[in-house]
């Protein structure tokens, strides 16, 4: 029999008191000599780390939330905090402004409270996993296609610590519904199960009320599955006209007019810094070597579907013989390819013009990579989803690339493969996912890939 025991309820409380401690202990010792009076300081300080945390969410970390997403947590509580230190300083007099202060305060305390979120989210799954303590128990009510997927990342994704027991349907028969609705009271009693998930097109609304109520009264946790996926997986908002909720899509965090802002500034200013400090010494060395062995152009233009599909023009360093099958992709050992072109595409040094795309506005750094017209009215139709890809600026790397799709489509697989990371990009952006995809660029690139050819 395996321990149920919870020290989950006392990971927040401790992870608070942790954190405070650490900000107050080293403002206490950075800010020494800055005349700053600390029983004015300390709880205001407290006061605006716990405001910030209530604002981002910043200790709702749970067992299936991802390292991407502790991240993003993290610098919004340390940039919003930077932001309330600063402030306090203009309204009391007597103390001494120190920028040198404030970061040693803001660097050391990020440096020491990521430590502790890796240790509580990376060693207490570890922890969970040797002991099989703390694991969470679950049944599931319906036997759709949806309910046993869930069913699969429970068994699957044992980090996240459930314990599946079974299903519930009034619907279906299969090896594994060990009983009808009506009987799921009393084993979720009996069995001192923690969640219930319920698939909502298996129940009348009636029943649902009815479940509801069970799980405030006995203190279960109830969830639900979409079984209209397509639909549900997406940014769902409710607005409310008058006192009736309706329930409408968001667009995607890359439509929201400050995340765009954003992110063409951070392209703005990573693009000028390659530009002055790579290319501008690095062109004419190409250059040069490209002449060296094949005659024609330096770069190589090529009209390629942008965003909304308004054509851009893509720059490349010229990696081929000139030819007139331009809409042709490369493939393994292709004729086309100079010598210095295989060197260029193995090390992607041949898609650094793209840079000037970026700073030009017409792509980002990160984001879909940008297909060939031909392979847009040939995939558009074919594969579902296709289209969306075109809702954000094309990027010189993007998801799918870092995750292996990248070069020659050899099959329908390797294109459907490429759109579901690309609309998962889309779906679920945050700038740390695209430091993450940067970061894992720059590393294959030293790794080499497979596919880069």
């Amino acid at each position: 029999m395996h321990h149920t025991g919870r020290y989950s309820k006392y990971i927040r409380p401790i992870s608070i008191l942790l954190d405070l401690l650490v900000v107050n202990a080293l403002s206490l010792y950075f800010f020494r000599e800055l005349r700053v009076d600390f029983l004015v300081y300390i709880p205001y300080q407290i006061l605006a780390w716990s405001l910030i945390a209530l604002l981002v969410r910043f200790y709702e970390v749970y067992r299936f939330t991802t390292p991407v997403e502790i991240i993003s947590k993290l610098l919004k509580q340390s940039t919003l905090f930077l932001l309330l230190v600063i402030a306090f300083f203009p309204f009391a007099k007597t103390t001494i402004f120190s920028g040198k202060a404030i970061a040693w305060l803001l660097s050391v305390s990020f440096v020491i409270i990521t430590g502790f979120k890796y240790f509580f989210f990376y060693y207490l799954k570890k922890y969970r996993l040797l002991t099989h303590n703390n694991y969470r128990s679950a049944v599931i009510i319906g036997y759709t296609t949806e309910a046993l997927n869930l069913k699969k990342i429970f068994e699957t994704r044992q980090d996240y610590g459930y314990r599946f027991l079974g299903f519930f349907s009034d619907k279906k028969q299969g090896p594994e519904v060990i009983g009808k609705v009506e009987e799921l009271k009393a084993f979720v009693l009996e069995k001192k199960i923690d969640e219930i998930y319920c698939s909502l097109n298996e129940i009348s609304n009636e029943k649902i009320k009815e479940l509801v109520q069970f799980a405030d009264e006995h203190r279960k946790t109830i969830k639900f599955i979409p079984d209209t996926k397509e639909i549900l997986s997406k940014n769902l908002k409710i607005d409310y006209y008058e006192l009736f909720p309706v329930l409408s899509l968001q667009k995607t965090q890359l439509h929201d007019p400050l995340i765009k802002g954003f992110k063409r500034a951070f392209d703005i200013i990573f693009s000028l810094i390659v530009i002055v400090f790579i290319l501008s010494w690095l062109t004419p060395i190409i250059g040069l070597l490209i002449l060296i062995e094949s005659r024609g152009p330096i770069f190589f233009k090529q009209g390629r579907p942008g965003l909304d599909e308004k054509e851009f023009f893509c720059y490349k360093f010229r990696s081929m013989h000139q030819n007139v099958n331009t809409e042709q992709e490369a493939s393994r050992n292709d004729p086309r390819v100079t010598r210095m072109g295989r060197f260029m595409r193995k090390t992607s040094i041949d898609e650094l013009p793209q840079f000037f795309n970026v700073f030009l506005g017409d792509m980002s750094v990160v984001g879909p990579r940008p297909h060939l017209w031909s392979q847009n009215k040939a995939y558009a139709n074919k594969i579902k989803k296709y289209m969306v890809r075109l809702y954000v600026k094309p990027g010189i790397t993007g998801l799918a690339q870092v995750k292996g799709f990248r070069g020659e489509i050899e099959t329908d697989e390797d294109m459907i493969n490429r759109i579901k990371y690309d609309v998962f990009y889309i779906e679920n952006w945050s700038f740390v996912l695209d430091i993450k995809i940067i970061v894992q660029t720059v590393i294959n690139i030293f790794k080499g890939e497979e596919k880069a050819y």
